[in-house]
């Protein structure tokens, strides 16, 4: 067997998601960290302000994340980085996602690179003209009568 690539440690919330998680998304979870220790598996890259961590599907329907991190290890490793677990939790309505930015602190729920994109305003915006209003339909306009409008259906008999 060889060493293992990184040390592991745990947000200790984050060792409370897993022993409340279900036993078979624990199952999975341990697995996979070790394959992320041994360096055999790595997780999806998070952006916007989650970048720098990353977050793994454990389950099939992928219900169930866990997002960790790279950091140093401390000066008694015998490695010189190490895995940091911060969450293990549902996907549900980005559930997991506000729960690592407050365990790391952060004052508003984390953006994605996706949202950042989307709230930022674009600079054609201050630079438009103000939009026409409609004015009234041309049957409206006081003037000499116009023809009726031709039906396409007319019945001989």
């Amino acid at each position: 067997m060889t060493e293992p690539a990184f040390g592991l440690s745990f947000d200790p919330r984050a060792l409370t998601d897993l022993l409340q998680a279900p036993s078979d998304v624990r199952d999975l979870t341990l697995a996979y960290l070790q394959e992320v220790v041994n360096a055999r598996r790595f997780g999806l890259r998070l952006t916007g302000d989650l970048e720098g961590y990353r977050k793994l599907f454990v389950d099939a329907r992928k219900d169930w994340r866990v997002v960790y991190g790279l950091r140093p290890a401390p000066p008694e490793s015998t490695h010189q980085r190490e895995i940091h677990v911060v969450a293990v939790r549902p996907r549900a309505g980005n559930d997991v996602y506000d729960e690592v930015g407050r365990r790391l602190g952060m004052a508003r729920r984390p953006l994605s690179a996706r949202t950042h994109a989307a709230r930022s305003r674009s600079p054609q915006l201050a630079t438009r003209a103000p939009v026409p209003r409609p004015g009234p339909t041309p049957s409206a306009i006081p003037g000499p009568p116009r023809p009726a409008q031709a039906h396409a259906h007319h019945h001989i008999r």
